[in-house]
Formats: structure tokens, C-alpha cells, sequence
């Protein structure tokens, strides 16, 4: 990968493909709801809050959540003014036992598949699985992640989807980033998003925060793509507020909040206030649902493979308004940007 790749945008859009690959898990929750909770059945009667159905099935909030969503997304719930999730004709007819047109049959030959028996346990604990690729691993992908080889396997694969998902986010922050002079890159991986940001952007500076191993992983990608006199790499914890510089007017969190639970979101954006200064941006670059939360769909679908493989999920723009909001930003504004991604920026009061 060269600095002109980091330019340039392909011939032809990898959409498809990339959803293919995201929404690839959520099959997997539907068939653990369908064949072990049998969760439309019970649910016919008479619904439930996401606290009641939680309660219900003893489900973790944040794994209810994400389920409930991709439901809403398909069409198989809707939710009403009164926050209730009611089974729609559709779930009545094709996901209720007592229904001629039952379709769980249908879906008990998936259910000894691997990752609809993690979405059980994971359901129920809100504990997050291994990820699929390495099922002999023992830690999660936040543990595995200090792990050299799967470090480097995994941060190729998002290094992969940013060269595409960069050069279109350096576009559509072109705006913005027109008085500000230096970047952080929070949690940036292979600092893939700083270098296309950089390429695009040469009055730009930035700086990645990353920990061990993937910091080594950044400083090689940074030297192949000849931005290394323009991209830093600083070496460090982003949970800990003492390790983030103070001297940078953008912070970028590009793909960083899906990964986390909500207190862990308002500990980033809480470090990330206290070490800007007054009028300065933070951009939030995530796959993002909308402000209802009734889709759009592949964004739903994504959340089940975050949902089953680390602490996050995908979060709506409303959501990440009001976090931003509740950690002193303002001017808060979000737009859609490629392949299903969008973002949420504000600026320090």
C-alpha cells in the first residue's frame, strides 16, 4: 500500500461484500431465539420493555438489546410508544409454535452450529465469545488482541476495509478538517484511517494511540505508506487519560466505540473532552443505526457479530449524540457516509 492508494477509490463498490461478511452472525441469533428461547412464542402474549424481556429470559441488557433491534429491523417485532415489543403477523404466523405456518422446524438444523450455541451463553451472560476465526483460543478478542499473531491477522482485515472506508471518510470530512492542524487517532489499529486522512489532508499532523502489539503493526503500515514524517505512534493505553497528548485539535474514533458497553464509551469521550481545548472536534466514524432504531438493516445485522465477539454493539446516532452530549460536546451533528457507515461529530464547548 502506497500513499497514492491512499488516494484513489476503486473502480467498483465492495458493498455486497462487505455485508455478506457483517451480517454474517445474525442468522446465528435468530436461530438461538427461535430454536433454544423459543422467544416469538412467549413473547405473543403480551411483549415486553427490553427490561421485562430481559427479566423474562434472563438475558444480558446489552445482548436484548442488539437481538431485539435486528427483530425490529426485519420486520418480526415492532415497538411502540410505550417502549413494548409486540410480535408483528409476520413472527405470529411463521415464529409462534402453535401457528400451521410454524417455521422453527425449518431452523432446527442450524441450531448445533458453533456460534448459535455461543449466542446462548452469550445471551445469558453478556459475556462475549471467541472470535470465530480462532476457536482454539481461550480469551476473547479484547484479550487476544495482545497476542502478536492474532493481532497482526486481525488488524490485516480491518487494514483491508480501510483503505476503501478511509479515502471516503477523508472526503466527506473535508469540511471540517480545514482549520485543524493535528490529529489524534484514538484506538486507530494499523493507523489506517490516519494515513488516508493525512494523504488526503497534507496540512495535516496525527498521531495514533495504540497499545502493544498493535503499535508496532501501525509504525510498519505508517513507513509503507511514506507517512511516517507526518504520522506518530504513541504507545499506550487509551483507558488511561494520562497517555493521551494534549496538543491535538481533532480527535478521531474511527470504528472504536462498536467494540465497548456504554460506561466504557463515556470513559473514552470523557478523556477525549478533557484533552481538547475549546471549538476543537471529535469525529465518531462507526456503522451507525438510525436515531428510531428501527434499521437500517445491515447495520443491525452487523451489531450481532460485535454483539457476539467483543463488549459493544452497533449504537444509533441518538445514542452517540447523547454521549457526546453528556461529556461537555456541542454543535453535534451526523450524516451518512460508505458501505453503511456514517458519522457523528461535535465540537468542545
Amino acid at each position: 500500500m502506497t500513499k497514492k492508494d491512499l488516494t484513489s477509490l476503486p473502480t467498483t463498490e465492495p458493498l455486497s461484500l462487505l455485508r455478506y461478511r457483517d451480517g454474517l452472525y445474525a442468522v446465528d441469533l435468530l436461530t438461538a431465539a427461535i430454536c433454544e428461547f423459543d422467544f416469538f412464542t412467549r413473547n405473543a402474549a403480551e411483549g415486553g420493555t427490553l427490561q421485562q424481556i430481559c427479566e423474562r429470559f434472563a438475558f444480558a441488557p446489552r445482548l436484548a438489546d442488539v437481538m431485539l433491534t435486528l427483530f425490529v429491523a426485519n420486520g418480526y417485532l415492532k415497538c411502540d410508544e410505550d417502549g413494548i415489543y409486540h410480535n408483528t403477523a409476520q413472527a405470529n404466523e411463521h415464529l409462534v409454535a402453535s401457528s400451521p405456518w410454524f417455521l422453527g422446524p425449518y431452523y432446527d438444523s442450524l441450531k448445533e452450529r458453533p456460534v448459535v450455541k455461543d449466542f446462548v451463553q452469550v445471551l445469558q451472560t453478556g459475556k462475549p465469545a471467541v472470535w470465530g476465526a480462532y476457536e482454539d483460543e481461550k480469551d476473547d478478542w479484547h484479550e487476544a488482541m495482545h497476542d502478536e499473531a492474532f493481532a497482526q491477522s486481525f488488524t490485516a482485515a480491518m487494514n483491508c476495509r480501510g483503505l476503501y472506508l478511509g479515502k471516503k471518510l477523508a472526503e466527506v470530512l473535508e469540511p471540517y478538517l480545514q482549520d485543524q492542524t493535528r490529529l489524534l487517532d484514538v484506538g486507530g489499529g494499523s493507523g489506517i484511517y490516519s494515513c488516508a486522512l493525512v494523504a488526503n489532508h497534507p496540512h495535516l499532523q496525527a498521531r495514533v494511540l495504540e497499545q502493544d502489539p498493535i503499535d508496532q503493526i501501525a509504525v510498519k503500515q505508517i513507513a509503507a505508506c511514506e507517512l511516517s514524517d507526518s504520522i506518530e505512534v504513541i504507545s499506550g493505553d487509551m483507558f488511561d487519560s494520562s497517555q493521551w497528548p494534549r496538543d491535538c485539535d481533532v480527535h478521531l474514533f474511527s470504528n472504536v466505540m462498536h467494540d465497548w458497553d456504554v460506561p466504557e464509551i463515556r470513559a473514552l469521550l470523557k478523556h477525549s473532552h478533557q484533552a481538547l481545548t475549546s471549538g476543537d472536534l471529535v469525529v465518531v466514524h462507526e456503522a451507525f443505526l438510525n436515531s428510531a432504531k428501527t434499521g437500517p438493516l445491515p447495520v443491525a445485522e452487523y451489531s450481532c457479530i460485535l454483539a457476539h465477539s467483543t463488549q459493544g454493539r452497533c449504537y444509533s446516532t441518538l445514542e452517540m449524540a447523547d454521549f457526546l452530549a453528556e461529556a461537555g460536546f456541542e454543535r453535534i451533528r451526523s450524516f451518512a457516509n460508505a458501505a453503511d457507515r456514517g458519522v457523528v461529530l461535535a465540537r468542545k464547548k
